[in-house]
């Protein structure tokens, strides 16, 4: 008989696989077997705690065992599905298509993760921008080197267990399987993404790297094919448009085939970065967190009112033992992003702090249509480059300036590799933005004791937190409404706001092709 144990340990017996043991395996009687199957970090009170559920087993047949199994069928004859972008949302559909007897062939119009290194050390030692191959663009997409967090609110949208499965039948480490906020991190990620392009061509589907997309072929209210910029054109029985929230000349090519495109609301501010001692004290009031809890994350939410226009204020991407990274597309704009290695053991901690943009603050851009939201965000991009010399240097404060709006006089030491340069941030960000970011900053000094502190510093300017642009489909077919055969897939169409919910997104835009137009 199958049976759940939960338990609250202290952390170092949950969190210790031999102490772990010692207490667990004492209390199984019978002779059944037992299992870790979660796991949950309480700092709520003063002593911090871990909630474990442990699964009891009779048979010798582990009823919580991985059940996802790597596609076996060839697909190199079959009906093609063209993918535009090998971030999550194509990698898994391309994966779902050899599930379901389709050939995916792949365009991507950065590298591969093991040449794409290369362009990011450009990026942090000689503030060379590659407009196709940088922490956003290239294989596994923008989350390979900004983090690898798998966790997701999403959970209506699918199978989250089973994308967690393919992780770990591809490389990923089991506790992926068995922790509340999953997180693989950027040292481990480039592999499992490398091991997914092997079971995707050794299975008969394409991966084109260096193949940017600059036209669609239409015929009769229906995509046919897509244009390489090498002047290469490709057919297929349907695309799947997944590049990402910063393909940029993707939405102007939508724009001038006249495929309809909507500006979107998102989200803009700061990076800001603490040591990480200072946020474990906080988080686990303590002064040494010890040798079993990790690197503590935080959460910070709250309402600002200006001007009788309420807005939120929300920490984003939150990287404990992490980095802040040049996350830049073209030249001429400094973009600052997030990132964790696996052991999250950095000496920093540092999280986007961001503000609601809606429509409706964007008023003086509406000129630009469909383009209001993501004009808004590449000024902001471009004035945080030019203040600090036309590089990748990053404007920042000390946050406690920030919060006077004074020039500092110095800068604590950060993790961003190239570079820092003091600056008023309230000469890169518009007032509304700033003055909201403020009122934020000083009630999560109220919420946690010790946040603001002119050991932190501020950077900016967080502004990719998801697409400026929407691409509507049928709710039905998941369809372009206008456009047969195009599927806008992912975050940058606007369905998904991370690796989990970009992946979902994928298989579902893949059964959802293959179900009207191949499978008929």
């Amino acid at each position: 008989m199958n049976k759940i144990l939960k338990y609250r340990l202290k952390p170092e017996i949950a969190l210790d696989e031999k102490n772990l043991h010692s207490f667990v395996s004492p209390k199984i009687k019978d002779g059944a077997s037992w299992k870790l199957l979660k796991r949950s970090i309480d700092a709520r009170g003063r002593k911090v705690s871990v909630d474990v559920e442990i699964g009891l087993f009779q048979d010798t047949q582990d009823p919580w065992s991985i059940t996802y199994q790597k596609p076996e069928r060839d697909v190199s004859n079959a009906r093609k599905v063209l993918i535009v972008g090998a971030g999550p949302a194509g990698l898994f559909a391309a994966l779902r298509c050899l599930e379901l007897g389709a050939q995916p062939i792949l365009f991507e119009r950065g590298k591969d993760v093991q040449e794409r290194r290369r362009d990011l050390a450009r990026i942090n030692k000689e503030h060379v921008v590659n407009p196709d191959s940088n922490y956003c663009f290239g294989e596994g997409g923008a989350g390979t080197y900004s983090d690898g967090k798998l966790y997701t609110r999403s959970k209506k949208r699918g199978d989250v267990r089973r994308i967690l499965e393919m992780l770990v039948a591809h490389g990923a480490s089991e506790d992926i399987l068995i922790d509340t906020h999953p997180h693989i991190g950027t040292n481990k990620l480039p592999k499992v993404i490398a091991d997914i392009r092997d079971t995707i061509e050794s299975r008969g589907g394409l991966i084109h790297f260096n193949s940017r997309v600059e036209d669609f072929i239409l015929k009769n209210g229906e995509i046919k094919g897509i244009a390489l910029a090498n002047g290469e054109k490709h057919e297929g029985d349907g695309v799947i448009l997944a590049t990402g929230h910063s393909a940029r000349d993707i939405f102007e090519l939508l724009e001038k085939k006249k495929i309809k495109i909507e500006s979107k609301p998102f989200a803009l501010g700061v990076r800001v970065e603490h040591p990480q001692k200072l946020i474990d004290s906080i988080q686990y009031h303590c002064d040494n967190r010890g040798d079993y809890l990790p690197a503590a994350p935080y959460a910070l939410t709250t309402q600002t009112r200006l001007n009788d226009v309420q807005r939120g204020v929300f920490s984003f991407c939150m990287c404990p033992g992490g980095f802040i990274v040049p996350s830049a597309t073209a030249p001429g704009e400094v973009v600052v992003n997030g990132m964790s290695p696996s052991k999250r053991d950095s000496k920093f901690a540092n999280s986007g702090i961001v503000v609601a943009i809606e429509n409706s603050d964007l008023k003086e851009y509406h000129k630009y249509g469909n383009f209001s939201a993501l004009t808004f965000q590449s000024e902001i991009e471009k004035r945080a480059c030019e203040i600090t010399g036309g590089q990748q240097k990053a404007p920042a404060q000390r946050l406690t300036d920030f919060l006077g709006d004074q020039l500092s006089q110095n800068l604590p030491d950060c993790s961003y590799q190239p570079g820092l340069q003091a600056t008023r941030l309230s000469e890169v960000l518009p007032e509304p933005i700033y003055r909201r970011l403020q009122l934020g900053f000083k009630d999560f000094g109220k919420k946690s004791r010790g946040y603001v502190t002119s050991e932190a510093v501020v950077v900016g300017v967080e502004s990719r937190t998801s697409s400026p642009v929407h691409i509507p489909r049928n709710k039905e077919t998941w369809e372009h409404i206008q456009l047969k055969r195009l599927f806008p897939c992912g975050e940058g169409a606007g369905y998904a706001g991370g690796i989990m919910s970009a992946a979902i997104d994928g298989e579902k835009c893949a059964e959802k092709l293959i179900e009207q137009y191949i499978n008929v």
